[in-house]
């Protein structure tokens, strides 16, 4: 057996690493997901193993690659990627899943792996077919597919911006799909913000500078994922500042994805965030009943080719749709499980099934919003004290804050307005429904209070 960088990998250490790998992802995830896997080589820092199905694969790599990057650098194994695939003999194979370490160790061999970056980066399961649209994304969605077609744009970048699971970086993979279809030989990068930010510290280290502007600069298409992790790093920004500036001023097209708004971010400069505003902003909004419905019954067409003769009982999509609200991921992550439970137990997934399989899930989504929560949340983001906020002074400094928790408070609790009032040091009902009232028109007006509205709900419903 070959070993990567001089270091020996046997199945004695992988039997180690996978009994560490039990500690961190639980008994149940261990028997199914990683006691399955077989090493079969390492070779030149890639660590090949074999899995029972393609779908197992696409499952370990989304959901435990990092883990298993970070238990074999313990074990003192350098791997910088992982590939799964299904048949003994690797080299037949078709495309295996792949996971990729975050710090590359020389920014030559980023470029020369980013050459074929649409077969290199892009995740085969994030296509526009099986994104699934309704109203909270169709704008996104319709935004996406218009640069993916090419031709003339109205806009320059593209800024996405949302919640955790709610279609960003599947749509930024959707992209480079589309593009490597209908234009294959367009230079496309997708690429996070860490990974951007590891390959320019990389760069420095090894005095190899030009490398990685030369890299990011003659793109035709740069997508940079969760830029938010820009956040306090100076010198990164500065040099992601002049790629932005040098790809838009060459006609190049930038997509970019957050968690929050160009103008809500903190330690991110103005010049920056002013700039990635100033084309197209779109927000993805939080999905409805009706799109995590589809969503659901989307994925199970897509895990019905994985395990056939599996019957979903009437009843359980709807159920999960109500139940698993706030986050796509966890949704999907959901059905996932009762699928491959099905598979295991030789079972229909009925209602029965759902609430046994998915307790723990269940218990978590299950979370109530307090109003106590609300206040806290609320005088940290306008950095006041909490007794000041619920406190007698009616200066604006803490008038306006108190009336943000009000309407939070009457939004996303079942508490009645007296309740709410006696929250806010024994207010009337009357000042609570003034405040609501109020805060409902300065957010039709005021793009500042709709940001901080929207950022505080995220906050409190991850």
């Amino acid at each position: 057996m070959k070993a990567g960088r001089g270091q020996v990998m046997t199945n004695e250490i992988w039997a180690q690493v996978s009994e560490e790998l039990k500690q961190a992802v639980g008994a149940n995830n261990h028997t199914t997901w990683i006691a399955p896997l077989r090493f079969e080589e390492l070779v030149d820092g890639v660590a090949r193993f074999h899995v029972p199905t393609t779908f197992h694969g696409n499952y370990v790599l989304q959901n435990f690659g990092d883990q298993i990057l970070t238990q074999l650098a313990r074990a003192g194994i350098t791997v910088q990627r992982l590939i799964f695939a299904q048949s003994a003999n690797l080299a037949a194979a078709p495309r295996p899943a792949a996971a990729t370490a975050p710090q590359p160790s020389a920014p030559a061999q980023v470029a020369a792996e980013d050459d074929d970056t649409h077969s290199a980066t892009l995740d085969p399961r994030f296509t526009f077919d099986r994104f699934v649209v309704g109203k909270p994304n169709e704008m996104a969605h319709a935004a996406a597919r218009r640069i993916a077609e090419g031709g003339s744009l109205g806009f320059n970048p593209l800024f996405l911006y949302g919640g955790v699971g709610l279609g960003k970086t599947h749509l930024m993979h959707a992209i480079g799909h589309e593009l490597k279809a209908s234009q294959p030989h367009l230079k496309v990068v997708l690429t996070s913000a860490e990974q951007f930010m590891y390959r320019f510290i990389t760069a420095l280290r090894d005095k190899r500078m030009m490398d990685f502007k030369q890299l990011f600069r003659s793109v035709d298409v740069l997508m940079v994922d969760d830029i938010q992790f820009l956040g306090g790093k100076d010198s990164t920004q500065e040099e992601f500042f002049h790629t932005f500036n040098a790809l838009i001023d060459a006609g190049k097209r930038i997509i970019i994805s957050a968690d929050r708004a160009p103008g809500a971010m903190k330690d991110v400069e103005e010049r920056i965030t002013s700039r990635m505003g100033s084309g197209l902003v779109v927000d993805l909004f939080p999905t409805d009943f009706e799109l995590r419905v589809g969503i659901l019954q989307a994925k199970a067409d897509y895990y019905r080719a994985q395990y056939p003769g599996i019957v979903v009982q009437p009843g359980v999509f709807e159920f999960l749709a109500q139940r698993i609200s706030n986050n796509v991921r966890v949704l999907e992550g959901a059905l996932t499980r009762l699928f491959a439970f099905a598979s295991l137990v030789g079972r229909e997934i009925s209602l029965e099934m759902t609430q046994d399989c998915l307790a723990d899930i269940l218990r978590a989504s299950d979370r109530k919003i307090t109003v106590e929560e609300i206040q806290r949340r609320v005088s940290e983001h306008y950095n006041i004290r909490l007794s000041d906020m619920i406190g007698p002074k009616r200066v604006r400094n803490y008038a306006r804050p108190r009336q943000v928790a009000m309407y939070l408070s009457k939004k996303l609790t079942s508490r009645s307005l007296p309740e709410i009032g006696r929250r806010f040091g024994g207010r009337d009902h009357t000042t609570v429904m003034h405040g609501v009232r109020k805060i409902e028109e300065l957010k039709a007006t005021d793009s500042q209070i709709a940001d901080d509205l929207e950022l505080l709900r995220r906050a409190l419903e991850e």
